[in-house]
């Protein structure tokens, strides 16, 4: 080999060897070709492994090339969104409205005082009108049944913005942030230590299929579905990684990488409030929770937060990932979308996992 050849060589190995160390790695090839195009997205339970790390790798090529680089990429453009919703949301809205509009696209929000999904129009006409009215839509519902409906008659992509089952866009910005905060996913731990509510469900829809070991803590009373329990042990075994159910937060806790928590009164259970804050006692994550986790541990929540889920020394912490994991819902709406949309191939290599 020619000592020009071997000085190119050296340099492509270091610059590999670079990227690699910081959350990139190889396996690009692997991933080029996973088919998403057309695809609706009402659960993670519906994606491969394959599938999830690809449309994190779009993401966070998203975020590489309009954040870092500053670039300008009208992937939509043309293209409009009709965003559907029963619940009020900051961080879905914003981040579905503003990523659309960012990629070139028309994003159209509409509340439930312009559209009445299955009142005053079945939510099989609705489907149908939309569909040819704009290019996906996205809904934000009560009644995970509504998505299933919308899906079934639509003739465009239909993405869950939340549901009473599941809420899979937001586990998108969760691993998302895991993967550039530890640089890869394989191995760690995460514990959720609350409810047993749409967001454990998607975790638990996702994490084996990411390498990720799971421990849940929740009260009695307020365990994940039985179907959802039985589903996630099968991807465990699948997979080989471990799924633990207790009502024991420390228990959860103890040697965890991550502590995820959410809300213990979510909309539409306000008249429950009292039972449950009496119920989750002893499930507020602290400092002393967290020293029986790793000395890595981070912790995570989709927000808002309230003060008797995680008190003050943990939410405003170096530990504390929620702003950032707030972020990250843009950059993974935006991936998904555009994975749905268009055959976009990411721009830089890819995520380790």
């Amino acid at each position: 080999m020619s000592a020009q050849l071997l000085s190119v060589h050296n340099t492509v190995f270091k610059c590999f060897k670079t990227l690699s160390s910081r959350g990139f790695g190889s396996g690009a090839a692997s991933l080029g070709s996973v088919p998403l195009k057309g695809r609706s997205c009402l659960t993670l339970q519906d994606f491969s492994s394959e599938e999830i790390k690809r449309l994190l790798w779009v993401s966070r090529d998203l975020k590489h090339r309009i954040k870092q680089e500053k670039q300008y990429l009208p992937l939509l453009q043309g293209k409009s969104m009709a965003m559907i919703f029963e619940k009020r949301s900051t961080r879905t809205r914003m981040s579905a409205e503003t990523g659309f509009a960012l990629l070139g696209g028309h994003p159209c929000f509409l509340t439930s005082q312009d559209i009445h999904l299955g009142v005053n129009e079945s939510s099989t006409d609705t489907a149908r009108v939309l569909s040819g009215l704009c290019d996906i839509v996205l809904a934000r519902v009560y009644s995970h049944s509504t998505l299933e409906e919308l899906e079934k008659e639509a003739s465009v992509p239909i993405i869950n913005g939340l549901s009473d089952l599941y809420h899979p866009i937001q586990i998108l910005a969760d691993f998302l942030t895991l993967q550039e905060h530890y640089g890869s996913l394989s191995g760690l731990t995460v514990s959720w230590i609350g409810d047993g509510n749409n967001v454990l469900h998607s975790f638990m829809m996702t994490a084996a299929k990411l390498g990720v070991h799971l421990k849940i803590a929740t009260p009695k009373g307020y365990e994940p579905q039985r179907s959802v329990i039985e589903e996630a042990q099968r991807l465990s075994k699948q997979h080989g990684t471990r799924l633990v159910l207790t009502s024991d937060p420390m228990e959860a806790a103890r040697g965890s990488n991550v502590l995820v928590t959410d809300t213990w009164v979510s909309m539409g259970q306000e008249e429950e409030k009292k039972k449950r804050l009496q119920d989750f006692k002893g499930y507020q994550i602290t400092m002393q929770m967290g020293s029986v986790a790793e000395p890595n541990w981070t912790f995570l929540h989709c927000l808002p937060r309230k003060m008797e889920e995680v008190d003050d020394q943990v939410f405003y912490s170096s530990r504390s990932l929620v702003f950032s994991e707030a972020e990250n819902r843009k950059w993974t709406i935006m991936g998904l979308m555009v994975s749905l949309l268009t055959d976009y191939t990411p721009q830089i290599p890819m995520l380790k996992f």
